[in-house]
């Protein structure tokens, strides 16, 4: 009777994203997927409570799994469906085209943003990895008990708060310092990348120190005893055990710079597009199909991302949540 009543949850939720292609029926269709769901929680439970009271939170947390999961995943696929939608506004499906599109890749401005994105996320990504890798294994070795705090400072920060102290920084620090030297600073894709490396390198280093902290120490020891000098060592075995974790950091890294709006919006400057801040410039008229296909692009990119990371290194991502 549990999974009976899972099913029937499914099926309402299926039914509450069917909705928003009934047109004029849509209130009817989301009154029929709400109904279904109060059925399915109260079948759910007379079944689970028949089965003793063991089941019924069992059935609740399968329950609120289902719900939560489909809250965050309707949205998006609406959104990758309504990119394909044949009308200017998203209000209701008319038919199925491709031309936003192929407007989109003609759009002079959109690349614009895309090849600064796919720029600032290369650059910020290499060296995000480069330093995030040598903190993992400094974490490791070392133990220090300062050495975590300051790196993993810029991930639990919150977004805003970092925006704006790098703001700040490189207004009042950065800015005059070099000013005095003869280098004129402006806020741009140079403080941009440099802003995406500071909170990068907390997430490489975690993936990083997860992949060593499953290595088993007596492998390094006997490279030692056998006459390998540190450099050798570390080229030989450590390098080989930790690339996956280091692949799948800058893999991470990669897609956390490409998708960064919060701390771009700060320390861009003026004239800088990438593609968040675009997307952001373009729902302030409205939210047309054409950002739809912008979202669903960036979307895809990573998605896939996310998905190749965790199948190099599944154990150090899984480490890290």
């Amino acid at each position: 009777m549990r999974r009976f009543a899972l099913g029937v949850e499914i099926v309402a939720m299926l039914v509450v994203f069917a909705s928003f292609f009934a047109g004029e029926a849509r209130h009817a269709v989301i009154g029929i997927g709400v109904a279904l769901l109060g059925a399915a929680a109260l079948g759910g439970v007379s079944g689970a409570k028949s089965g003793g009271q063991r089941g019924v939170p069992g059935f609740w947390l399968w329950y609120a799994s289902i719900a939560v999961y489909a809250f965050l995943y309707i949205p998006l696929a609406i959104v990758v469906v309504f990119s394909f939608n044949d009308s200017k506004l998203n209000a209701e499906w008319v038919g199925f085209t491709l031309a936003w599109y192929e407007r989109l890749l003609a759009d002079e401005g959109m690349l614009i943003a895309a090849a600064n994105s796919l720029f600032i996320a290369f650059v910020a990504s290499a060296v995000a990895t480069s330093l995030g890798t040598l903190a993992g294994i400094a974490m490791h070795a070392r133990r220090l008990r300062l050495l975590p705090v300051l790196v993993f400072a810029p991930v639990a920060m919150p977004e805003i708060l970092l925006g704006v102290s790098l703001l700040i920084f490189f207004l009042n620090a950065v800015q005059p310092a070099l000013g005095m030297v003869g280098v004129d600073f402006q806020l741009g894709l140079a403080s941009v990348i440099i802003a995406h490396v500071s909170f990068s390198i907390g997430f490489v280093a975690i993936i990083v120190r997860a992949r060593l902290a499953g290595t088993d120490e007596a492998i390094f020891e006997a490279a030692r005893d056998l006459g390998a000098t540190p450099w050798q060592a570390f080229r030989l075995v450590t390098f080989p055990l930790i690339l996956p974790g280091i692949v799948a950091g800058a893999l991470m890294a990669f897609t956390l710079s490409l998708d960064d709006f919060v701390i771009t919006f700060f320390t861009a400057g003026v004239g800088t597009r990438t593609l968040p801040l675009e997307i952001y410039t373009m729902i302030k008229v409205a939210v047309t199909p054409e950002v739809n296909a912008v979202s669903t692009l960036l979307m895809l990119i990573t998605l896939a991302t996310i998905v190749i990371a965790s199948r190099i290194a599944p154990d150090a991502l899984r480490s890290q949540a």
